[in-house]
């Protein structure tokens, strides 16, 4: 009895252990993600840059921004924060960045304005980590919109021609643009998509009531000095080159790339207006178990990188074909490797099954 009692003990402590170390080296990608109800709103929205509107007055603020890199990094120096609202027709963001000295100068459309300080929004309607957008506006109100069939660590190729239809965005700017005389307070972008044009070769994600999406949202902001009256990017004075930007976002990446969107944060979907009572955000089941597929594609691709090929078994990723999860759950694991290829299966005790590939495409194949 004392043997069996042990060996249960040395059992448990084991895949505890192995439960816990299975992060090892991979910890900054694991952290939690925010999240964001979005209710709908109450009357039209007028995109002007000014939130007077009722529907504006009451939805409930984000989280203040944090560093790209999470707690890695110092808090940001300006504060960023934004809302969110829908109707059946439009996305409505609103946000807010507090800044000193607003500038921008570039006024043509799809020209790369993350030169420039900005603010950008990512969406994933599938949660797929394919088929995403990202729109970066500057104080100009200057729109440069992109398209990604897959993120750029997978090959991916930004489709820059594509061009959303009936976008409407509009800048208040509590200060003066462009005048580095003077201290100003902040800036506003008000912005409405409309859900209908975030299509691109297939059809559109219509949100319901309790449907979620991946957003995140992220501010560039360049260290400037004043020269001959006008805002100027600092360089290094050894090198020559721009002083790196700060990378600002609301759902902290782990890594300076934005371009991971399974570490984007949740947007939860009401149907309840923004006057009604309030929705609990309710965390969906595939994504308490996500990061356990996950990690198999992250070291899957360390894997490769050191030897120049894909991992062949578990056990050569130091991972174990059955494990316990941190809330007492079992899920195993399987995974297919063919050549410069591999597919990669999760299954929990319920029955949910997800999967993984070499291009980082997540797919849920049962619930």
């Amino acid at each position: 009895m004392i043997r069996y009692l042990l060996l249960i003990t040395f059992l448990f402590l084991s895949v505890f252990s192995f439960s816990q170390k299975m992060w090892d080296g991979y910890e900054h990608l694991m952290s939690p993600s925010r999240n964001y109800v979005i209710y709908q709103t109450i009357s039209e929205i007028n995109i002007d840059g000014k939130p007077d509107e009722t529907s504006w007055q009451k939805a409930e603020w984000s989280e203040y921004f944090q560093d790209i890199e999470g707690d890695l990094k110092p808090a940001p120096k300006y504060q960023t924060r934004f809302k969110m609202l829908w109707d059946n027709q439009n996305l409505y963001i609103l946000a807010e960045l507090e800044e000193p000295h607003i500038w921008a100068y570039y006024n043509i459309q799809d020209q790369i304005v993350f030169h420039e300080n900005d603010f950008e929004i990512f969406i994933d309607p599938t949660r797929d980590t394919h088929n995403y957008y990202e729109f970066e506006i500057n104080a100009q109100n200057t729109l440069f919109d992109l398209y990604m069939p897959k993120p750029y660590r997978n090959g991916g190729q930004a489709e820059i021609d594509w061009n959303i239809k009936n976008f409407k965005s509009a800048i208040f700017v509590d200060g003066t643009l462009n005048n580095p005389n003077d201290v100003d307070k902040r800036w506003l972008v008000e912005v409405s998509i409309p859900l209908k044009s975030l299509t691109n070769y297939k059809e559109y994600v219509m949100p319901e009531d309790g449907s979620y999406w991946k957003f995140n949202f992220s501010r560039v902001q360049w260290q400037t000095e004043a020269v001959d009256g006008k805002y100027t990017k600092v360089k290094d004075k050894k090198t020559n080159k721009h002083l790196s930007e700060n990378n600002w976002v609301w759902s902290a990446q782990g890594v300076v790339n934005i371009h991971l969107p399974e570490r984007w944060g949740l947007g939860q979907f009401s149907t309840n207006t923004v006057d009604e009572n309030t929705v609990e955000f309710i965390l969906p089941e595939e994504e308490k178990y996500s990061k356990y597929i996950w990690i198999i594609y992250y070291k899957q691709q360390t894997y490769r990188k050191e030897t120049g090929k894909y991992a062949q078994t578990l056990s050569d990723l130091n991972l174990s074909q059955s494990t316990k999860t941190e809330n007492g759950k079992y899920i195993l694991y399987n995974m297919d490797v063919d050549g410069h290829k591999f597919t990669a299966t999760l299954k929990t005790e319920h029955g949910m099954k997800l999967s993984i590939n070499n291009d980082g495409f997540f797919k849920v194949l049962e619930k």
